[in-house]
């Protein structure tokens, strides 16, 4: 722990090489119990809004989708190099949001955490796209896990990536997306070359998300994805999606 903490402040201006490994999510035993409650009664969103559409950003340096006032609130940690994520995204986004948000009982925030050295710059550009984008980019990177992982092995990428951890600070990461074949990714989801290079050139912007990884391991956190319901952290054995919505349900969504 104390060797990943020593690295997210330099992460956005350091020119250590790439750790190009995407390896198993780190794991964490802190855990709380899922909270319960009395069934609460379904909450209508805004004339002509859906609770699903509502999107927010929030102090904690998280995007929350629903109603900012539900009095469930589940919080995902979660890396975008992280397979264990994407497999929960795969299973988890789509009732997520038809049966739990979209009663308005339930809020969901994601807050992006720091696993791999890929995450600041995917983080960043997620970020940089209209905040009614960032759920569906979200959605759209973990879907790409395997080729993003598949770039990996070309020894060209390897080399590509290696070079662009030399550059100056405002250079390096969008070099290093253009060599992860992260900078087309998102132009093909809307986000031009240039407005995803603009967007990683903004020094002050990518040691703001360093800082914010560091204050959620600093704050206990360790391992993706990490699952919090009301505060409670939920056990490593119990955070796969049918055990989440049974804790959910038990706190009242139901």
């Amino acid at each position: 722990m104390t060797a990943i903490r020593s690295r997210y402040l330099l992460l956005a201006l350091a020119a250590a090489p790439l750790a190009l490994g995407l390896a198993a999510c780190k794991k964490d035993d802190k855990a709380g119990d899922a909270p319960a409650g009395a069934a609460l009664a379904k909450i209508a969103p805004p004339a002509g809004q859906t609770w699903e559409d509502t999107i927010t950003a929030t102090a904690t340096g998280g995007m929350m989708m629903g109603n900012p006032a539900a009095p469930i609130k589940l919080v995902e940690y979660g890396s975008l190099t992280c397979p264990h994520c994407a497999r929960f995204a795969s299973e988890a986004m789509t009732p997520i949001k038809s049966e739990f948000v979209s009663s308005g009982r339930v809020s969901y925030e994601y807050r992006s955490f720091y696993i791999h050295q890929q995450d600041l710059p995917l983080t960043m550009l997620v970020r940089c796209a209209p905040k009614e984008n960032f759920f569906p980019l979200v959605e759209q990177v973990y879907g790409n896990y395997d080729n993003f992982v598949k770039l990996l092995d070309d020894p060209k990428v390897q080399a590509a990536a290696e070079a662009a951890s030399k550059m100056a600070p405002a250079q390096r990461l969008p070099a290093l997306a253009d060599a992860l074949g992260f900078t087309s990714f998102f132009a093909a989801r809307g986000m031009s070359v240039d407005q995803a290079h603009a967007c990683l050139a903004n020094t002050d912007n990518a040691m703001k998300i360093s800082n914010t990884f560091k204050t959620f391991a600093d704050a206990g956190i360790q391992q993706t994805p990490t699952l919090v319901i009301d505060g409670f952290q939920i056990p490593p054995d119990q955070s796969e999606w049918p055990k989440i919505a049974e804790a959910l349900r038990a706190a009242g969504a139901r």
